[in-house]
């Protein structure tokens, strides 16, 4: 009997030991392989301008190749979507911003549940959108824009980066308020439509000022407002909206999501990764000359921060009436 219970004994020591050697084996090879990091939009927007200052930290701290995946469209939804069906073992994560939380309304039907798909990160940034138009449009300021849109209904048009993009909802918004009627023209991102800028194709764009702001400094384009509460350090000269509109407040934020089911350990690896990076000065003095302001949370505070930004862009959406075209 003595011999029996050693045996069962031994084989449980055994199994145990195989287990955890099963789960080092899965843990190391995972190590040595890449992490995808998806982008939502195409190469030169503002997710993008982002991610690669980052990616050297990041690997370092990660010790693992990070690889970036463009899957531009659907104001998105492709990109998120992609993830939802990723693997959830630490290796595939996404950026986000603001139009993660747009979208939840702004689209009829969904190929994911907002809320229960995804597991947070890290908040990583903050951004101004600037007010950007072509050198022959026909106003210098946020007055002269709303002047000339009331006198010319549908005569002006304006980009974005993609249905649904922050860049399409805070025109939306603006019309709201101001009473005025454009056109809509979406691209799939923020470099195609400056692109059309450039063209003279629009009249012009609420854009992230991360994509602008070399164009503005060339005198490519010209720079008519911000979108936040407060001026913009890398324009300084340049008004917010709120100085005419009072109140009038959009800002961009960006974070790191994983597939729900991500393991915990996983998940905090990956936030303190991009926590330190995005509060490192060099990075962040480096992100700052493009109008970015880097932020570092846990994986519960972004979680946060959504659930608030669902609500709020829910409201914006109702109360504007934008739709999908």
């Amino acid at each position: 009997m003595l011999q029996t219970f050693i045996t069962k004994s031994t084989r449980w020591m055994l199994g145990l030991v195989c287990l955890t050697l099963s789960g080092l084996t899965l843990a190391q090879s995972n190590a040595n392989q890449p992490i995808t990091l998806i982008i939502p939009y195409p190469p030169g927007g503002s997710s993008d301008m982002l991610a690669r200052p980052m990616l050297p930290e990041l690997q370092k701290k990660l010790g693992q190749t990070i690889v970036l995946d463009y899957k531009a469209g659907a104001g998105g939804t492709i990109a998120t979507s992609a993830l939802a069906r990723a693997k959830p073992d630490g290796q595939t994560i996404i950026m986000i911003l603001t139009a993660h939380a747009i979208n939840d309304a702004l689209y009829p039907k969904l190929p994911y549940d907002t809320r229960k798909y995804f597991a947070p990160v890290s908040l990583v940034a903050t951004l101004p959108l600037l007010v950007a138009a072509p050198l022959s449009s026909p106003f210098n300021t946020i007055t002269e824009l709303i002047s000339y849109a009331k006198a010319n209904p549908d005569k002006l048009s304006y980009a974005s980066a993609g249905n649904g993009n922050t860049s399409h909802l805070s025109v939306e918004l603006f019309k709201t308020l101001t009473g005025t009627k454009m056109v809509h023209i979406p691209y799939k991102g923020s470099g195609p439509a400056v692109i059309a800028m450039l063209g003279n194709e629009v009249s012009f764009m609420f854009d992230s000022i991360s994509t602008s702001f070399q164009q503005v400094k060339a005198g490519k384009l010209k720079a008519v407002a911000v979108s936040s509460l407060a001026r913009a350090s890398i324009l300084p000269n340049t008004p917010t909206i709120a100085e005419t509109l009072p109140g009038f407040d959009v800002t961009v934020w960006y974070g790191i999501l994983a597939p729900a089911g991500t393991p915990e350990a996983a998940i905090n690896k990956l936030s303190q990764a991009f926590a330190e990076v995005a509060t490192d000065p060099k990075v962040r003095a480096q992100l700052a000359e493009s109008g970015y302001a880097t932020i570092g949370s846990t994986p519960a505070a972004f979680g946060k921060h959504i659930d608030a930004e669902l609500i709020k862009w829910s409201k914006a959406v109702k109360d504007s009436g934008a739709t999908i075209q």
